[in-house]
């Protein structure tokens, strides 16, 4: 199966006729949520199916709810393993947290960090790696308020990669946002994963309401704190594929593509250090 890459884009529908026929082959990979995709026909799954075959996709979802109290959606996970299989797509990562309790809350809950929970997770993830018959890849979230904490969210990150096998998508923005809110070092955090677990990375912007408060928007240009410490990320484990997220406020595609030839001048320059190319 085909691997990500590089730097990538999350693909939107609203972007389709800027960048169709012909997709910018300085994206190495673009990521789609499966739920705005598989229900869709006609001209969308047309123009899905022409991006397709021109470049390798990634996918990120939205409604797993991996922590969540209700049961997993089996119906949905298996929708999930037949849009994966179809398109050859060989990731499929979601958030280290839940988003349902009898309904969908259409937001990102934390998960209580405790030793019940990464028993609870690790079950969980374990059917959903079953249905799709790939690794799940979950991603280390923002968040705001703690649940409930036995231990810090680094040792509850830990606990869950180590349990139950999943893979890590670090997304190296939420770090930042999570160091500044919960009073954190982002490098020492960064320093303390596991980098043999890491699939890929996420990179994005975020808001600042106050001083010792930010807000995880993907609506706003990259801050050079957060490209300074994916460049940490990089030379402390290695250089991951990595992708732009940009979900509000999306300014020109040639801004956008800026962003994402940045994070592979930066992959560059930290590959070049490794091997000691001046």
């Amino acid at each position: 199966m085909k691997t990500i890459k590089g730097a990538g884009l999350g693909l939107r529908r609203e972007m389709l006729d800027e960048l169709l026929p012909v997709l910018p082959d300085e994206v190495d990979f673009w990521e789609v949520a499966p739920e705005n995709w598989i229900p869709l026909g006609g001209k969308f799954s047309e123009d899905f199916e022409r991006c397709a075959r021109q470049a390798q996709l990634s996918t990120h979802g939205l409604s797993l709810s991996i922590g969540g109290p209700d049961p997993l959606d089996h119906r949905f996970l298996k929708a999930v393993k037949h849009f994966l299989d179809r398109y050859n797509i060989p990731l499929y990562s979601e958030h280290l947290s839940y988003c349902s309790a009898q309904g969908h809350m259409y937001d990102l809950m934390p998960i209580p960090f405790t030793e019940e929970a990464v028993r609870y997770v690790a079950d969980r993830v374990n059917v959903v790696q079953d249905i799709i018959e790939r690794p799940l890849v979950l991603e280390n979230v923002s968040y705001y308020l703690t649940a409930h904490a036995q231990m810090t969210e680094l040792e509850f990150i830990n606990a869950v990669l180590s349990e139950s096998g999943c893979s890590l998508l670090l997304d190296v923005n939420n770090v930042y946002v999570n160091s500044i809110n919960h009073r954190y070092d982002p490098k020492a955090f960064i320093d303390g994963l596991p980098g043999n677990k890491i699939v890929y990375g996420h990179i994005a912007g975020h808001y600042e309401e106050a001083e010792d408060l930010r807000v995880d928007t993907h609506g706003a240009d990259v801050i050079e704190e957060v490209w300074a410490l994916l460049a940490y990320a990089y030379r402390q484990h290695h250089v991951f594929p990595t992708l732009l997220e940009r979900d509000f406020n999306i300014p020109p595609l040639e801004t956008l593509l800026q962003e994402v030839r940045r994070i592979k001048s930066i992959q560059q320059q930290v590959i070049n250090e490794q091997v000691g190319v001046a």
